[in-house]
């Protein structure tokens, strides 16, 4: 077997792709005309290999039954550090017993759906606690900037067995849907539970010293600590518990939203009005974009682009705003959105409480929130009540400076109302946003556009803490067999680097006596 590489155009490559065996593909809009290059599999004489051909990936996992096993190992968070440490442990005859303080994925998506109608937050169920964690209703990508040392292609071979497309073995920038997502979460629920694992679902763990749960005491065994970003509790529990931790960089700030019409034209170089547009669109799907400047010596980027997408509301505590981006699996929502964040070093908050990068988000989450409540929210569309309606502003006038005094159609479903964005946004954020802006509008000239509109506040981009961990044996440095492990514990951003460090986490237990 081998691989030939082809460079294609779209119409070419989607044929290509109907026939053979692709191993890799991605789409390159650097020049005026679009290409997509192709890797195709070939057999041993050069031919390329049929479509439904079997696939010559990775061997098939091997789950062993543990219902009578004599080493259990205790997870907390059932998100993807923790659902892929489960299914490690469990390839190496191992328990795991998981403690998850949200629902069970399908009473999980009642939550939301209550959310979204402006119908109240569950602050234990809803887009960050819960079965799967924050991914599984934040667009399913799978792909990461993150050059963990592990093997990734596993991440994505087990997202395959359990059910994701083909695709996610060869695409540059995988994809699974937030549509999709759930079912393969429980999928994989179905088989930690049928090989003789444990989940404890809506079991919050309030301490480290007696985990405990329905019942259940687990006491001495390795715990692995998957608790997300969100978990503020929680950190504040280790921080009383003598678990030490420390404040790491972060970033926050905003959720910006375009027609996807006018990305695509400026990605693509396409008439966002013309019947190009839309073949284009069916052969290679809605663009994206990943923008990156330096304003005064700290980064400001696009962050989780959703192509085809929606904002949704991301808070889990009462009383605060948070917003992030979500799309399903065909990406076809008229909109695109990305989170538009500002890089916050630990010297950029005064003090040294290893927490204070905690508290400076909950303050400007609370201050989101009164923004969203100081005016009805407008037909946008029709809701009642307004407990999770957001900030927002149009672009060019955050840019500028300027007052909002409507603003465009919005994917964001529990409403939006108008807000002085540009003047209760921190300056070192504020200002540093409005100067990306400018930077990303001369790359691509019509991106900064009142069409536009940022939403407030983005900022569960990644966690302000880090659980500190020996670099060989992946446990705390002050609590001996305590492995803290993906985006909560500071060391992942996403759902594949997550899932990688769970997975090496167990590894490292497993080697255990």
């Amino acid at each position: 077997m081998g691989t030939t590489q082809y460079i294609l155009s779209p119409r070419e490559a989607y044929i290509a792709e109907q026939q053979w065996r692709v191993v890799k593909r991605s789409v390159d809009a650097r020049q005026r005309e679009l290409r997509v290059h192709l890797t195709i599999l070939t057999d041993d004489k050069g031919n390329p290999v049929p479509k439904d051909a079997p696939i010559p990936l990775y061997e098939p996992p091997v789950f062993q039954n543990v219902h009578n096993a004599k080493r259990s190992v205790v997870i907390i968070g059932a998100g993807p550090a923790g659902l892929f440490a489960a299914l490690t442990l469990l390839e190496h005859g191992i328990k795991p017993v998981i403690y998850e303080r949200g629902k069970e994925v399908s009473e999980r998506k009642k939550d939301i759906a209550l959310l979204n109608r402006n119908e109240g937050l569950n602050p234990e169920s809803n887009y960050c606690f819960g079965e799967g964690g924050a991914g599984t209703f934040s667009d399913g990508k799978l792909f990461s900037r993150s050059k963990k040392r592990g093997n990734m292609q596993r991440v994505m071979e087990l997202f395959h067995y359990f059910g994701a497309p083909d695709t996610v073995l060869y695409e540059a920038h995988a994809h699974i849907g937030s549509d999709k997502l759930p079912g393969i979460i429980k999928k994989m629920r179905e088989t930690i539970l049928e090989k003789g694992g444990e989940i404890h679902f809506e079991t919050c763990v309030t301490s480290l010293k007696e985990v405990t749960g329905d019942g259940l005491r687990v006491t001495g065994a390795p715990i692995i600590l998957a608790i997300g970003h969100s978990a503020h509790d929680t950190y504040r529990m280790l921080a009383k518990e003598g678990v030490k931790l420390e404040t790491k960089g972060f970033a926050m700030g905003v959720r910006a939203e375009h027609p996807q019409r006018l990305i695509n034209h400026l990605m693509y170089h396409v008439d966002m009005t013309s019947r190009r547009h839309d073949e284009l669109i069916d052969l290679v799907g809605n663009a994206s974009y990943s923008l990156v400047t330096q304003v005064d010596g700290r980064g400001v980027y696009s962050f989780c682009m959703c192509p085809g997408g929606h904002i949704v509301p991301a808070g889990s505590e009462a009383g605060s705003c948070v917003v992030n981006g979500m799309s399903a699996s065909h990406r076809n929502s008229p909109y695109a959105n990305s989170g538009m964040v500002v890089q916050i070093n630990p010297e950029d908050i005064e003090g040294d409480d290893p927490l204070r990068g905690l508290a400076f988000q909950e303050e400007l989450e609370r201050e989101a929130f009164k923004q969203g409540q100081a005016q009805p929210a407008p037909l946008n569309p029709p809701m009642k009540g307004g407990r999770s309606s957001a900030p927002a502003q149009r672009l060019r006038d955050f840019v500028e400076g300027k007052p909002s005094k409507d603003l465009p159609a919005c994917s964001y479903l529990p409403g939006i109302v108008p807000s002085r964005l540009d003047e209760w946004l921190p300056a070192h954020i504020g200002k540093r946003l409005q100067q990306g802006f400018r930077d990303f509008d001369k790359k691509y000239p019509g991106f900064l556009t009142n069409d536009a509109v940022i939403v407030g506040v983005e900022s569960r981009s990644s966690s302000a803490v880090r659980i500190p961990r020996d670099p060989e044996t992946l446990q705390s440095v002050s609590t001996p067999l305590l492995y803290p492990c993906g985006e909560g514990a500071g060391y992942a951003g996403g759902i594949t680097s997550s899932a990688l460090d769970g997975i090496n986490a167990a590894l490292k237990i497993a080697e255990l006596a």
